[in-house]
């Protein structure tokens, strides 16, 4: 007997059909204007930070894709009661680092790259589970490669050294603006 799902064939499609058009004008679709302008802010500090323009793009992007599919798994229904739960844990800690990143932001003396990077790492973990069994290898390295860039010490440092302090405020003004909006 054949197993036939044209639901599942269809998340499929719009899943590889997603991941191929990651790009800017494909964002705004799914992303809202203040989350485009974080990740631009955060292109713009990977870009400086690495001095590399292509590896600065491969990890918004993969972000984007990444982004997307979990949007795209969780409108579908695909996810589990268990799956649900474990997806608000993964929000509730992402609002922590958030906040987290705005404390050390707004109150001099106060970052500790170790902190924000754990809590960043904690994030790729809860994430990666729960996309264990929708996503493919492909999507799990993509998740890996954006938390680690991120969770970088060096990169964390840099962010809120004094070279950076241009972009960390638009960056703080964004999440701020995503907490209180409730869309983080």
């Amino acid at each position: 007997m054949e197993s036939f799902s044209s639901k599942s064939l269809a998340l499929q499609a719009e899943k590889k059909l997603l991941s191929k058009m990651a790009g800017r004008s494909v964002a705004h679709l799914f992303i809202d204007e203040t989350s485009s302008e974080v990740l631009d802010e955060l292109y713009r500090v990977s870009k400086e930070y690495t001095q590399s323009r292509p590896q600065a793009q491969r990890v918004i992007k993969d972000l984007i894709k990444v982004a997307v599919k979990v949007a795209v798994l969780h409108r579908s229904g695909c996810f589990s009661p268990s799956e649900l739960a474990l997806a608000t844990r993964f929000r509730q800690k992402l609002q922590q680092g958030a906040m987290t990143a705005l404390s050390f932001g707004e109150v001099d003396f106060t970052f500790e790259a170790a902190v924000l990077a754990g809590l960043l790492t904690e994030c790729r973990d809860m994430l990666l589970e729960l996309v264990q069994h929708h996503l493919t290898p492909k999507s799990h390295s993509r998740i890996r490669r954006v938390f680690d860039h991120f969770s970088d010490p060096g990169l964390l440092t840099a962010l809120y050294g004094p070279d950076f302090t241009q972009h960390l405020g638009k960056i703080c003004d964004g999440l701020r603006k995503l907490l209180d909006e409730g869309k983080l």
